[in-house]
């Protein structure tokens, strides 16, 4: 509540002071210029009477009643000026009783608190000593500490809204007490650096000391690039804060005396702890106002608005996209044969599959895991069950060698080629890569059984048609895109 006086008191100070000097200064051209006319308008009729005199020497010419006239008009007008004049004085001597009597408010507010803070038991003994003399501001040197601060979590319903920001100054008098506090917020929606706001608070705390009608002004910050363009030793490149910078070298004429010093932080403590106090005010504020609403953010593919529980941030790299965009991406990319990576530009991180399951349906996310079981083992050792109810993946190491099941009723002859799936434990001949042929060498099936199966006859036939080559590695197919014909298995 007092600093809410304070703030009133500093307002009508400010307002009076201005009035009165735009008056004084009205009245005094009014002044100067009526009585500019005047003096020409008195001469004008004599210099025509002399003129008149010398082309008709007339001894016995008569008083002319027009210059009379005009002398008696110039008259009233010259008391009329000087009346304006009075009045003018009048009113600059009623607006500084104005400003003193603000003064002495402030004073006496600033003085009560004071005497609030006594304890009851000091105001019992020497509550009749205190007292607090009323200094004259226009000679006295006070200090005038700033500090503008912005918030740097998001409080708005969007990623992209901006955080609240505030500024904060302290002006105290010569003995250190503190004369006037302002806290105040920016406007919603204002984006600014540090030194923007910093300036801001500068200039906040300035207009405030010219309307207590401070002549002496020690300016104290703790940032250096400030002070450093406001002293002229850094020029600003931005032109928003150069056209501040000079608001408040403007500021600073208004002053018999203003300088600013850089010093440490721990210097403006108290200045800070006002900014920190109002900044987690407007937060509260903001995030009340905001409980109601959905979190929202824009997805970098879409550049659509999204709710933030349907955006997914991929592990490792923390890019963010929506469910719908990533699904689409891991989709196509799985259709293509390849692993999906993070769909950022440039970005190289691998996508899990459990990371991804919040947004990939089930069957997706099984050739996701299929995809990425391919991808880990080497094509050398890679190996399909040949049973159609099952075709799963393995490496030659996972295979079941029939030799380790004590109740194994294969030879030895058969353990060179016979392997069973992990899976669904079917026997079959790694060599011939089949069902195993029981009672019958590789040799002899291959003879007898050229194409064990008519898809294979399809795709050797396939394979003719259109030019295509098995590797002898690993048997797949493959098509000559460009270059030579010199193969390499990967």
């Amino acid at each position: 509540m007092a600093a809410a006086d304070d703030d009133a008191a500093l307002r009508l100070q400010f307002a009076l002071a201005s009035s009165a000097a735009l008056s004084a200064s009205d009245h005094d051209i009014a002044f100067q210029l009526q009585l500019s006319e005047a003096i020409q308008a008195s001469l004008q009729p004599h210099h025509h009477s002399s003129k008149a005199a010398l082309s008709h020497p007339d001894p016995a010419l008569p008083e002319s009643s027009d210059v009379s006239c005009a002398l008696a008009i110039h008259a009233s007008d010259l008391a009329r000026v000087e009346q304006d004049r009075r009045d003018a004085q009048a009113c600059r001597a009623y607006h500084e009783r104005a400003a003193a009597s603000v003064r002495v408010a402030a004073h006496d507010a600033l003085f009560a608190r004071e005497l609030a803070a006594i304890p009851e038991d000091q105001w019992a003994h020497d509550g009749d000593y205190f007292e607090r003399p009323l200094e004259d501001t226009r000679g006295a040197l006070f200090r005038l500490f700033f500090k503008g601060m912005n918030s740097k979590e998001v409080v708005g319903p969007r990623a992209r809204d901006p955080g609240v920001a505030v500024l904060a100054a302290a002006i105290c008098g010569p003995r250190g007490e503190v004369v006037l506090r302002i806290q105040k917020p920016v406007e919603k929606g204002f984006v600014a650096g540090r030194v923007t706001l910093e300036t801001m608070a500068l200039m906040e705390g300035l207009n405030a000391a010219v309307g207590l009608g401070i002549g002496s002004l020690n300016v104290l910050t703790d940032n250096k690039t400030l002070h450093n363009h406001v002293v002229g030793i850094w020029r600003p490149k931005q032109k928003k804060l150069a056209d501040m910078i000079n608001q408040v070298l403007s500021a600073q004429q208004k002053f018999k005396q203003c300088e600013i010093s850089h010093v440490p932080q721990s210097q403006v403590n108290y200045v800070a702890k006002l900014a920190r106090d109002s900044l987690e005010t407007q937060i509260a504020k903001a995030v009340a106002l905001n409980a109601g609403k959905e979190k929202r953010e824009s997805c970098m593919i879409c550049l659509e608005d999204t709710d933030v529980s349907k955006i997914h941030a991929v592990e490792g790299c923390a890019h963010r996209f929506c469910f719908s965009c990533m699904t689409e991406h891991v989709k196509v990319k799985l259709l293509h044969g390849m692993l999906p990576a993070c769909p950022h530009d440039g970005c190289t991180t691998k996508l899990t599959v459990e990371g991804s399951k919040i947004f990939l349906s089930p069957r997706l996310s099984a050739i996701m895991a299929q995809r990425i079981r391919e991808g880990q083992i080497p094509p050398n050792q890679k190996i399909y069950c040949p049973y159609p109810k099952c075709s799963a993946l393995m490496s030659l190491g996972e295979l079941i060698h029939p030799m380790q099941e004590s109740s194994s009723k294969y030879t030895v002859v058969d353990a060179a080629t016979l392997r069973k799936c992990v899976k669904c434990r079917g026997s079959f001949c790694i060599s011939c890569k089949v069902p195993w042929h029981d009672r019958m060498t590789c040799y002899d099936y291959k003879r007898r059984y050229p194409h064990d199966r008519p898809e294979d006859a399809y795709l050797q036939k396939l394979a003719r048609q259109q030019l295509w080559r098995q590797c002898i590695r690993c048997k797949h197919m493959i098509e000559l895109a460009e270059g030579c014909y010199h193969m390499t298995c990967v």
